[in-house]
């Protein structure tokens, strides 16, 4: 199992993040099984965020309980929470929610979280989102409180550009060591810019910011999430990325690993401190996705899979 070091940490971590989002409404036992041979296989990185899921906190909780009746040390796995998103409920039937990154609500849900997950302190904590109403000088206060009482180790953000990380690094002491970024081979608008500056066609707007350059400048981590989905859920098998399933299952072969392993590799390719956060809670899918970890596609055939996905070069 690869490993990427988190910033400047001195945290070295699995290249591959165990998502939690969808473990509420397993049991206990399912639960324990999911971390104990994910642990058992290295991977020991479990992303975690406080509206996971239907009930708010619901999947940290569960992952508490399971986790306090394993034998495993709590320094041998890396949690990871984000904080700054608020779902009060629905209006008109319609999902309502806002962002809240004030000093007040950051030390209130990590709290909450840490008493859901049973533990003293995150690894990792990443703000969710942006907050258009921000006050860097309050995040800065809350994440100087978290670090001083131990509560949280290591600070990052989730979904931001790199102007708001600059803005956020003018007045924060702590590093920020990743950004997590929705990314998969059917879904590169991180990428498109880059192949397409200065020119008139659609690609050539920038919708992302940069952030894969910006992250490999400043040493953050990327963490990539939804790393198998299109703009129409999972691509695997779905009749309109006909040519990307075919290219990957060919170029997965020659590796000795089947097209979801090599959906994981094309992302690991990308230089950088790049760690993938897998969606799924099906552990056998898991240890397949794991297999990508240490393959390196050639330039030429990471990008085949890119334009077999629709993607144009110049």
């Amino acid at each position: 199992m690869k490993k990427v070091e988190i910033g400047h940490t001195g945290l070295f971590v699995p290249n591959l993040a165990v998502g939690c989002m969808r473990i509420e409404g397993k049991s206990v036992a399912e639960v324990q099984d999911l971390i104990q041979k994910s642990v058992d296989a290295g991977l020991n990185f479990f992303d975690h965020a406080d509206i996971y899921v239907r009930e708010r906190g619901g999947a940290e909780k569960l992952f508490g309980e399971a986790f306090a009746g394993l034998d495993i040390k709590r320094e041998d796995i890396i949690l990871q929470s984000k904080v700054g998103i608020y779902l009060p409920g629905t209006i008109n039937g319609n999902k309502r929610n806002y962002f809240d990154f004030s000093k007040e609500h950051i030390l209130t849900s990590v709290d909450e979280s840490l008493e859901r997950l049973q533990t003293d302190y995150l690894d990792i904590l990443l703000l969710h989102r942006n907050d258009a109403l921000w006050e860097p000088e309050e995040i800065a206060e809350a994440f100087e409180e978290l670090a001083a009482s131990g509560k949280v180790r290591h600070f990052g953000v989730s979904n931001h550009t790199p102007l708001q990380v600059d803005l956020l690094k003018r007045y924060v002491k702590q590093d920020i060591v990743a950004n997590q970024i929705q990314l998969s081979p059917a879904h590169t608008l991180a990428l498109d810019y880059g192949f397409n500056v200065n020119r008139k066609n659609d690609e050539g707007i920038n919708r992302a910011g940069e952030l894969i350059d910006y992250a490999r400048l400043h040493d953050m981590t990327v963490q990539a999430w939804s790393p198998i989905q299109g703009e129409n859920g999972v691509f695997f098998n779905d009749p309109a990325y006909k040519e990307l399933n075919e290219k990957l299952e060919e170029v997965g072969a020659r590796y000795g690993i089947d097209k979801e392993a090599a959906a994981i590799a094309w992302i690991l390719r990308i230089p950088g401190r790049t760690q993938v956060v897998l969606g799924t809670t099906n552990i056998d899918r898991i240890l397949n996705y794991a297999k990508g970890s240490d393959i390196q596609f050639t330039r030429e055939e990471w990008y085949d899979i890119y334009q077999s996905a629709g993607n144009l070069l110049p």
